[in-house]
């Protein structure tokens, strides 16, 4: 993969161009394919700030746009990049000059792979200035779903026992910490080379290529769990659902088993949707939800900023106050994608590794 020069930024000025180094995903391509281009940047348009982006990373849902499989991904060639950290360099028209030079994050789907971007600036959120980059950045998307998922969508309590799928992962090893600073009760599938890891971080962990996996689960819960976050799907999410204790809820969050099936993600994703929407009216005292990161932010949008302002912000408030710790997988230079992309689909690492351009 080509590596060109980045061209480094003055903060301290707002340049009328800049030249941003991105990273493309030109199609359906290995990691290998990846490229790297610049480009000349002017002015942000009405409404938005350009950002000196000082870390963004690799989530699943980069690893599933680069198969074509990511539900409503854009037409290739395009920026990947869910999530950026960085500080704002220049303002457009209507937004306050005086967020020039703020520290913030935001969530932006894609675009987030490159070392300056444009980005809606009502979907900012301020970060504090002595927080190191890269650990914030494992927690914008990360921090906001497991927050979400934990005490909005699962609304768990102290006392109660959670079980955390894939606990190991970006999400996983935030709604470990998360739930085991509300008091929960957290067990936590994982391979084996990260239960001393799991267990630090306050959980119980199992191998989850145990043979008989949910009797090893039930048995440490026998009377069922009050949640269960399955970012699965496939044939894990039937047995997450026999897993719940009466007035529990089962999550599904993803469906990563499907990633390297053949075909449309479209298929599996609506059938994990339809699954879970036949739960949701049986009369059995168990629930069921599929979590949407982006639910309402079309229809409600001032409603959904919100929100996620505060859900971020509260996540924040306990990484500044070191409750919770950033699991940075690795930090690799955003012109180095190509081989992040490959530890980041190893699944060898815990938690998120990091793009710092």
């Amino acid at each position: 993969m080509n590596t060109p020069e980045n061209t480094p930024t003055d903060l301290s000025a707002t340049p009328a161009t800049v030249t941003a180094t991105e990273v493309v995903l030109p199609g359906r391509v290995e990691p290998s394919g990846l490229q790297v281009r610049t480009r000349e940047l002017g002015a942000p348009g009405p409404g938005q700030v350009l950002v000196a982006v000082e870390a963004t990373g690799i989530s699943f849902a980069e690893q599933s746009m680069r198969r074509g499989r990511y539900p409503g991904q854009p037409a290739f060639p395009f920026v990947p990049g869910y999530d950026l950290v960085g500080t704002v360099l220049a303002t457009g028209p209507g937004v306050d000059a005086a967020l020039t030079g703020t520290r913030v994050a935001a969530m932006t789907k894609t675009g987030g792979w490159a070392s300056h971007a444009f980005v809606t600036a009502a979907d900012l959120v301020p970060v504090a200035a002595d927080l190191d980059a890269a650990e914030v950045e494992t927690l914008v998307v990360n921090g906001v779903t497991a927050w979400q998922m934990l005490h909005r969508t699962a609304s768990v309590r102290a006392g109660q026992t959670v079980l955390v799928h894939g606990a190991s992962g970006g999400v996983g090893t935030v709604l470990v910490q998360l739930a085991v600073q509300a008091g929960v009760r957290v067990v936590a599938t994982a391979s084996p080379r990260h239960h001393d890891a799991m267990r630090a971080l306050g959980a119980e962990p199992v191998d989850y290529a145990t043979p008989d996996l949910e009797g090893a689960l039930r048995a440490l819960a026998p009377g069922g769990y009050d949640a269960v976050f399955d970012h699965l799907g496939g044939a894990s999410l039937p047995r997450s659902w026999r897993l719940l204790a009466r007035g529990g809820t089962v999550v599904a969050y993803a469906i990563a088993s499907t990633l390297d099936e053949p075909g449309s993600m479209w298929g599996p994703f609506l059938a994990a949707i339809g699954r879970v929407a036949v739960w949701q009216v049986l009369p059995n005292g168990r629930h069921a939800a599929f979590y949407d990161l982006w639910s309402g932010h079309r229809r409600r949008p001032a409603a959904f900023r919100a929100r996620t302002r505060a859900d971020m912000t509260a996540v924040l408030d306990l990484l500044a106050a070191g409750v919770l710790t950033a699991q940075v997988a690795a930090r690799l230079p955003l012109t180095s994608a190509a081989e992040a992309m490959q530890l980041a689909e190893s699944h060898t690492v815990r938690g998120k590794v990091v793009l710092v351009p």
